[in-house]
């Protein structure tokens, strides 16, 4: 008789951010029929950005709240729970259509209920389905067979296929994002943030966090080398298309839920196919030895070995391309691959330039300030292995 399957990546425990679970349980008894309350509350090891509780009702049915984090937030743009509710309930009501076919089904939880009443449990929350299945925080995914490696690798660029297929106006979501360019756009708008946090001066030393590797350079390069858009049209992207945040069947090789929606919007899906692939982009000798880096295994790197690798980055893009109904191999890919590991180093310089005010949340943080210019410059060695120059002039 086979073993149960392995539990993989779903964790949760204490409850570390309090809620007040009896006015939770009034609000589930008066407006969520699909709660059966009083409920038990734990919180999941995942959702630092916005806290995550697992709930079992009294008829032992399972249940996900998020919620906006306590306190005043930092950002404007972040923790945007209202947004994540809309895109998985457009994309739900999708699913459970008719006309929907199989492989133009999108796997998301379905969500039940949005509160914006900041009175229930402290800020807006809302209630969807828990999934039972597996998590894989590795992308080697070194828990289970190399079959089911591909296999998985596969199902994924399958659900992103499937989420690429999606027209916005057709699913209600013609205005969640603007109708612009999407690469013109992110270059204004995190180039601005990535100079402000260069300025940012660490508490104790009083050295700033300095700017990202030949930022001008490669903004330059990026503005002057623009995809063309048109080709695959405004899709939703889900802005953090990730291993980690897909869940798994328990037993087959297939996403059941894709998670984590805060950072939709509309624009290229490509960017969310490089950023799903980014460790084929990278080479680890391009990644500097004998640093604090070492300690942590925060970048993978899949290019030009075949150690602890899934699948040949080829059988995932032709997938794609397959699904998609575009050739193969896709030209933009360069750029893209390049952008979203820039946009990485500007997320990672955001946490470094936390650290140096000594208000970053998560423990590994301390590497920041080492890793951000790492990954900078992994977003200009991934052009010139394509054959372009970044910052330098030809000769006269």
């Amino acid at each position: 008789m086979p073993d149960p399957p392995k539990q993989i990546g779903v964790q949760y425990g204490a409850v570390r951010a309090n809620i007040d679970v009896e006015k939770l349980n009034a609000y589930l008894q008066q407006h969520v029929p699909a709660v059966t309350a009083p409920v038990q509350v734990q919180q999941f090891k995942f959702g630092q950005s916005n806290p995550t509780y697992f709930l079992t009702d009294a008829s032992q049915k399972r249940f996900v709240l998020r919620k906006k984090p306590a306190g005043q937030l930092l950002s404007s743009t972040a923790h945007q729970i209202e947004r994540e509710f809309r895109v998985l309930n457009a994309i739900h009501k999708h699913n459970v259509n008719p006309s929907t076919t199989p492989e133009h089904t999108v796997p998301v939880p379905e969500p039940f209920v949005l509160c914006e009443d900041n009175t229930i449990v402290g800020t807006s929350f809302y209630i969807m389905e828990y999934l039972e299945g597996r998590i894989f925080t590795d992308t080697r995914m070194l828990e289970v067979s190399l079959r089911d490696r591909h296999e998985c690798w596969l199902s994924a660029v399958r659900a992103l296929a499937a989420l690429a297929s999606l027209t916005p106006s057709a699913v209600g979501l013609a205005n969640f994002g603007p109708s612009t360019p999407y690469f013109p756009r992110q270059i204004k708008s995190l180039t601005r943030v990535s100079l402000a946090q260069s300025a940012v001066v660490d508490v104790d030393t009083k050295v700033a966090t300095g700017k990202i590797p030949y930022l001008d350079e490669l903004v330059s390069w990026y503005d002057q080398h623009l995809p063309d858009e048109s080709k695959t049209g405004t899709r939703i992207v889900h802005g953090d298309y990730k291993l980690d945040n897909l869940i798994f069947h328990p037993t087959e090789n297939r996403v059941i839920g894709i998670l984590d929606w805060e950072l939709c919007t509309l624009g290229s899906p490509l960017a969310d196919l490089a950023n799903l692939t980014q460790p084929w982009a990278i080479d680890a000798r391009n990644i500097p030895k004998n640093s604090i880096l070492k300690q942590f295994t925060l970048i993978k790197a899949f290019k030009n070995t075949n150690k602890d690798v899934p699948i040949p980055l080829e059988d995932l893009e032709r997938e794609y391309c397959r699904l998609t109904n575009q050739p193969y191999p896709i030209v933009e890919m360069a750029f893209v691959r390049s952008w979203m590991l820039f946009r990485l180093a500007i997320i990672s310089q955001g946490i470094a330039a936390r650290y140096a005010r000594r208000q970053a949340s998560s423990e590994q943080a301390f590497v920041h300030p080492h890793l951000f210019p790492v990954v900078g410059h992994l977003a200009k060695v991934v052009l010139e292995e394509e054959g372009f120059n970044i910052g330098t002039k030809p000769k006269l």
